[in-house]
């Protein structure tokens, strides 16, 4: 057990620590991603960069989900419009700018 697991055990075993059951909305989001999860019938491969890959499972271990879970929860998102392109930034301004002041 790490330090901050060993807080807890120790404040749930003293009592100080609380358990609740959770809400309406939390089960609902999590029947969702259940019946989400087992409904997937196709296999993709991908290949990615080592750096990417690794910032994909740093991220997916903070959230405590695998990592494919998380790619495919992205791509989830991106195709029901729920995740957006961010904008191309235009730099012509600043070069503009750059230039003038030459």
């Amino acid at each position: 057990m790490d330090t901050d697991e060993q807080i807890f055990s120790d404040a749930y075993d003293q009592g100080d620590l609380k358990l609740n059951d959770p809400d309406t909305e939390l089960l609902s989001l999590l029947r969702k991603a259940g019946e989400n999860t087992f409904r997937k019938d196709k296999r993709i491969n991908i290949r990615l960069t080592s750096h990417d890959l690794e910032g994909i499972q740093r991220k997916a271990s903070r959230k405590g989900i695998p990592y494919q879970s998380l790619i495919s929860g992205l791509i989830h998102q991106y195709v029901e419009g729920e995740l957006y392109e961010m904008p191309p930034v235009n730099n012509s301004s600043n070069r503009t700018a750059s230039t003038q002041s030459s």
